[in-house]
């Protein structure tokens, strides 16, 4: 088979036009040096803290790491917030800052996660060697970034989240865990311990992309009808910070299916020759000729067996020589054909992708490569089907669209009255639909040369965060009266990428 070159495929990637992006400075100034005088408003900025997941930690290219850490949203912020005339000796923002810029975390001495993503000329790569930061080396807190990559609505509210023995039956956090000022502290107890004049609240953003990024398979939709779901979550989260904290900004869940983890890989990215694409259409003709014969069966038993013409259509296998053929797929949402009281087989639930289909990311690494590497026949994709895990179908984002609009919806119902808000969702899709303006710089939602997500088409850039932290600023200055936004960051200051070098 002539698979070339598949894995990045569709990123259309030139080392020239990267590069060209790389900023050589790393150091990225906290706030514009032109003097302007701020002021709070009606806010009070002298002890911000910030509640979130993995884009409030400043996760980036796959990875907690320092200079990430630096370039968070909140770090950003709490920089312009400094500036405040009646605050100039307040708001020192402290950050669980890890221990080098390589990327991931240790578990008594074991990798738990990767290093973070550099460009190697050809697509994202993980950058070689093993992170010294270590979960069970707490640096104690409680900090003012209290964001931990992985937190869900519910977690923020667990005691015990970052403790040694809940790590051990996996019900803790290892960036809790490091960070936690004790054992059986929680989330929201350690931002309300530090008495904040005001709060930073992003939830419900690891809800949704742990069921976006697991293809809709085996995590769940996020939980909005029990007693102990998200709105129970959110609703206790905000409501204890509002009793204790006067101001706030509020963030909404954005639309994770658009992001270029899901918009990067096309549905249709095969390119096979004739030869190839010959055999191939041979080996499916049984399937299709098994497919011909249950909607046969279905027409005969009225439906007690078999399958219907319309889902055959969606089943039947077809390639041809060209650059843009489908990708093979198990689909679990198709119905089983079990055959064997006719003297026939229970048929695979194959079907090839779809213009609905979103394909994840991470299947790059595996798409067009052999399954055997002793049988060059057997290739992922394309004879071998990608299973669940690897493709959001068109009814699971419809889904997961519907759950964001339920989460956004709980929000603004609880959110507490009086704090700023930022539609982080609308927000989101600007970038990725139409770009927005950012200084010299349009920043728009693709891949590598859209400047605003990092190569893990997730978690924004530096830059992004930039971006980010000017937008929310500008909706704690319209809430409050301040004049954040008048120090706004400056885009040349913060880099699109991190190199491998990066110290």
């Amino acid at each position: 088979m002539k698979l070339k070159n598949l894995n990045y495929l569709m990123l259309s990637m030139t080392l020239f036009v990267f590069t060209a992006c790389i900023e050589d400075d790393m150091d990225s100034p906290a706030y514009s040096d032109v003097y302007v005088e701020i002021t709070s408003g009606s806010a009070d900025f002298t002890n911000m803290v910030a509640l979130g997941a993995t884009v409030t930690a400043g996760y980036t290219d796959g990875a907690l790491f320092y200079e990430g850490q630096k370039n968070s949203f909140p770090n950003i912020m709490s920089g312009v917030m400094s500036q405040a005339i009646e605050n100039q000796s307040g708001n020192t923002f402290s950050q669980p800052y890890t221990d080098d810029n390589i990327g991931g975390l240790l578990i008594g001495g074991q990798p738990f996660n990767g290093s973070r993503l550099f460009f190697n000329g050809a697509g994202p790569a993980s950058l070689p060697g093993t992170t010294t930061t270590d979960a069970l080396n707490v640096q104690a807190g409680p900090y003012s970034n209290m964001a931990a990559p992985g937190v869900n609505a519910v977690h923020m509210l667990a005691p015990g989240y970052g403790s040694f023995a809940g790590l051990q039956v996996g019900q803790a956090n290892p960036y809790y865990v490091r960070m936690a000022s004790s054992q059986e502290a929680s989330i929201l107890g350690d931002a309300i311990a530090q008495a904040p004049s005001f709060v930073s609240l992003w939830s419900g953003f690891s809800d949704a992309l742990a069921y976006a990024t697991d293809g809709g398979t085996n995590v769940p939709l996020p939980d909005l009808t029990s007693a102990q779901g998200f709105g129970f979550a959110f609703g206790t989260t905000a409501g204890s910070l509002n009793a204790y904290v006067a101001n706030g900004v509020v963030i909404n869940v954005p639309d994770v299916t658009n992001n270029p983890f899901f918009n990067t890989i096309p549905w249709n990215p095969i390119p096979l020759d004739a030869a190839t694409a010959g055999a191939i259409s041979g080996a499916f003709a049984p399937y299709n000729g098994a497919l011909d014969a249950s909607v046969g069966l279905y027409a005969a038993t009225g439906g007690a067996y078999g399958i219907s013409q319309a889902e055959a259509d969606l089943r039947y296998l077809s390639v041809e020589a060209g650059p843009a053929n489908p990708i093979l797929i198990n689909d679990e949402e198709l119905t089983v054909i079990d055959l064997t009281p006719f003297g026939g087989p229970v048929l695979p639930n194959l079907r090839h992708t779809n213009s609905s289909d979103k394909i994840l990311l991470s299947t790059s690494a595996i798409l067009g490569t052999q399954a055997d590497p002793n049988n060059p026949t057997l290739v992922w994709g394309v004879s071998v089907p990608l299973d669940d895990t690897r493709v959001l179908t068109g009814s699971e984002i419809s889904a997961l669209q519907t759950s964001i609009a339920g989460m956004n919806s709980t929000i603004d119902a609880l959110a507490p009255a009086g704090w700023a808000r930022f539609d982080a969702h609308a927000f989101f899709n600007e970038v990725v639909e139409q770009g927005v303006q950012f200084d010299d710089y349009t920043m728009t939602g693709d891949l590598v040369f859209g400047g605003f997500f990092s190569l893990d088409g997730i978690h924004p850039t530096a830059r992004g965060n930039a971006l980010l932290s000017n937008k929310i600023m500008e909706a704690i200055d319209a809430t409050y009266g301040s004049n954040l936004s008048d120090a706004a960051a400056v885009a040349g200051d913060y880099p699109t990428n991190y190199p491998a070098t990066m110290n």
